[in-house]
């Protein structure tokens, strides 16, 4: 025990860092707060669509056959409402919250799946958007720091 202290000093919480099963609570690591700071991103992106969608009518032109689902109008509510929960929880990933991480993949495989349906109207958008959101499932999923989960 001696020789693990003197290799990683008297801070009990660097010690408990260093042992395989242990995280250190801490705010965000540095892919988690990537994933927050793109899913803050794409939830702002999807806010100007929302709003653009919403009050300048003429200026999304839908491919012949329309838009899937729903008229102008209702894509711009779900764009706005999905842009700021995405916001709102890329942001509670940066404080480290739990229910964030999963919030966030289910927003963003959400909101990708809805742009692949909006796609008619904006494609450059839409692809911008579906990207950034491939990289917050990413990020999350493959470089989540595992909590404790025995003592």
């Amino acid at each position: 025990m001696s020789d693990y202290i003197r290799m990683q000093g008297t801070d009990p919480r660097a010690m408990d860092s260093a042992r395989p099963g242990f995280a250190e609570p801490r705010a965000a690591n540095g892919w988690t707060a990537f994933a927050a700071t793109i899913a803050m991103l794409a939830g702002f992106f999807n806010i100007i669509i929302g709003l653009v969608a919403l009050f300048k009518n003429d200026y999304y032109v839908a491919a012949p056959g329309g838009y899937l689902v729903m008229n102008l109008t209702g894509w711009g509510w779900l764009h706005l409402i999905v842009g700021a929960l995405a916001a709102a929880a890329g942001a509670a990933l940066f404080s480290g919250a739990g229910w964030a991480k999963v919030v966030v993949v289910v927003l963003a495989g959400f909101n990708a799946l809805a742009m692949l349906a909006f796609i008619s109207a904006a494609p450059a958008w839409g692809l911008i958007v579906i990207t950034l959101d491939v990289l917050v499932i990413w990020a999350v999923i493959a470089h989540s720091v595992q909590a404790e989960t025995s003592v």
